[in-house]
């Protein structure tokens, strides 16, 4: 396989509603969309998750920009490329920058399988051909409003419910929520916002039967991790934290986590995340895939590794209607009671809404070889 263009565009897609974290809120999503094309003229899509501004990992559109420009599409540009997994390690040497790498590399995996005529998740090796969903509730202005928020998500059939927590908004939601609804999955999600002086605290969460807490402490911890959940019997999934499946081992063997939340940009790509999810298979540790408010260019590549056998918890990839206006792909994404069918088609099961992408396009450049 010859890369003949590399095409990068920066679109802004409005949110139908905010997305409040402990991190922030978010009422538009600015990124980069990638298209790769072969000498036949075939195009392979992705979509770097990078946000515009650097609260959840130090990357942003404008770093990732400049990685790839700079230094990864040379790379892919040397030679042919076999597989993906090539793509990886062509860029081993580059230290981080992992949104800049899962994006191209994501890219090159839509195009791979497009030409071998096989669905991406037939690609990676996955073998479902539905995956269930869960619905992530940002952190609304009142406790009632959450409610209605989740009511509305399990009235469509999503399999498990995520509330997002921070310090002062967290036990007496989860009570509330708890109250309401005493038997649904459901989690908690930090966003890094407490310490481990918080240990009591955020042990009081024991009494609501969670699915598990979600990143409770820093973003790059591991070690104190381990020691809040000896103190806790809600098991730590760990997110922010996890770049690697070389991490993974080290938190495995620190006792950090029980759960982990896989999310392709975060981790450097879907090569990346694959080795991830059989480590920890290996290990009988359940994972899940995690959501970046993706485009549905995106939200495909996060179906197609869900298929992967060790998926075994719902993940946050909602439909499309759930976010977007319109989407930038068709069909749109769809929710039919909390299960997505797996498009069979070749690539990522869905084409790029050329019009829709036109009009929301605010920068674009080709680099050819």
């Amino acid at each position: 396989m010859k890369i003949k263009r590399v095409i990068l565009r920066h679109l802004k897609m409005d949110l139908l509603h905010p997305f409040t974290t402990s991190l922030g809120k978010e009422v538009d999503r600015d990124f980069i969309l990638v298209e790769i094309q072969d000498e036949d003229g075939r195009s392979g899509w992705a979509e770097s998750v990078a946000c515009a501004d650097p609260f959840y990992k130090e990357e942003t559109l404008k770093t990732n920009w400049h990685i790839m420009e700079d230094f990864l599409i040379p790379l892919l540009q040397q030679k042919e490329i076999q597989h993906p997994d090539e793509v990886s390690q062509r860029f081993a040497h580059i230290r981080g920058n992992y949104m800049a790498k899962a994006a191209l590399e994501g890219a090159v995996w839509d195009l791979y399988a497009r030409r071998q005529n096989l669905s991406l998740s037939k690609a990676l090796g996955g073998s479902k051909s539905q995956i269930e969903v869960g619905l992530s509730v940002g952190i609304q202005p009142t406790i009632d409003e959450t409610l209605r928020k989740i009511e509305a998500g399990l009235n469509e059939g999503y399999k498990r419910i995520k509330i997002k927590i921070k310090p002062g908004w967290d036990l007496n939601l989860t009570r509330a929520v708890r109250h309401e609804f005493p038997s649904i999955p459901l989690m908690v999600d930090a966003n890094s916002a407490y310490t481990l002086a918080d240990a009591d605290h955020l042990a009081q969460l024991d009494e609501f039967d969670l699915m598990m807490i979600e990143q409770p402490l820093a973003h790059d911890d591991l070690i104190d991790h381990a020691e809040l959940q000896v103190r806790m019997r809600t098991p730590i999934c760990l997110d922010e934290s996890i770049h690697s499946s070389e991490d993974v081992r080290k938190a495995i063997k620190l006792g950090s986590t029980q759960i982990i939340n896989i999310k392709i940009g975060r981790v450097g790509g879907l090569t990346e995340a694959k080795k991830i999810h059989d480590l920890c298979q290996t290990h009988d540790m359940p994972v899940w895939c995690g959501g970046m408010l993706e485009s549905g260019i995106g939200r495909a590549h996060n179906i197609a590794i869900t298929t992967l056998a060790n998926f075994t918890l719902p993940g946050d990839t909602a439909a499309s209607s759930k976010y977007w206006p319109r989407d930038i792909i068709h069909p749109e994404i769809t929710v039919d009671n909390g299960i997505i069918s797996v498009p069979d088609t070749p690539g990522i099961g869905y084409e790029p809404d050329h019009d829709q992408i036109k009009a929301l396009t605010l920068h674009e450049k080709v680099y050819t070889c």
